[in-house]
């Protein structure tokens, strides 16, 4: 196999929904814990690949609001692997960069978990390499309730009038403040849809929905969905015309 070359367009950044890790360990007849786990092998892999192409942001849903109504069973080893992931993966990432940023209701995590997940984003804070982040306890409609009693509050103290509210400051109370669109959207597994991920970050995303599950999305796949965007034509709601 050739040795694979980056196309000169890559995006800024990439959000991944990480789906498929229950039916990898079905397939396999093994608990749905051993494919989470594999789940985050993979992450591993993903990040440092990213990291080393220089995009700007990556964005991964690793657990939504909705997810609390699975098994305490599966719940309780989700929120484990969380402790652990922090717990191994903290000084590679901080050696190499990246800043940390937790998407989603931290404060709605259990005590271990917050405490990890703040000492990350607190740790990793002035870090300039890849803008790493992970979407715990998130769901993209309360992110954008949240973001609207923020301006609400801010308009009841008399800070902002009602008809100052534009895209720009709805933007700045999202918990990616700062941070550019999402401009490729990966969901692995085949499933086409978005669950309530990054809603308002991806209005002008480029998807893409390989069949592979995620424990099994490697470098090589990672590859071909940075090829297929480099390739897809982005309009950005407008029309390109060729000649016609």
């Amino acid at each position: 196999m050739s040795e694979w070359r980056a196309p000169a367009r890559l995006p800024r950044h990439v959000a991944i929904i990480m789906d498929g890790n229950g039916r990898w360990a079905k397939k396999r007849g093994v608990p749905r814990a051993l494919g989470h786990r594999r789940g985050v092998e993979a992450l591993r892999d993903i990040i440092r690949e990213s990291s080393d192409l220089g995009i700007a942001v990556l964005s991964l849903y690793a657990f939504s609001t909705e997810n609390w109504s699975r098994s305490s069973e599966e719940v309780g080893a989700l929120m484990g692997l969380v402790l652990e992931f922090f717990r191994r993966e903290i000084d590679e990432l901080d050696r190499n960069g990246v800043c940390i940023r937790i998407l989603g209701d931290v404060a709605g995590l259990p005590a271990p978990q917050r405490d990890a997940v703040r000492s990350a984003m607190a740790r990793t804070a002035r870090n300039e390499g890849l803008r790493l982040n992970i979407a715990l306890n998130y769901g993209g409609r309360a992110e954008l309730v949240r973001a609207a009693r923020t301006l609400a509050v801010a308009v009841r103290r008399g800070e902002l009038a009602p008809e100052d509210i534009d895209e720009e400051r709805l933007a700045a109370a999202l918990d990616t403040a700062g941070q550019p669109d999402v401009d490729l959207m990966i969901r692995t597994s085949g499933e086409m849809r978005v669950s309530n991920f990054l809603l308002y970050q991806s209005a002008y995303a480029e998807f893409l929905f390989p069949s592979v599950l995620w424990p099994d999305f490697d470098r090589e796949a990672y590859h071909q969905a940075l090829d297929a965007y480099a390739a897809r034509e982005r309009r950005f709601g407008g029309r390109q015309d060729k000649g016609e």
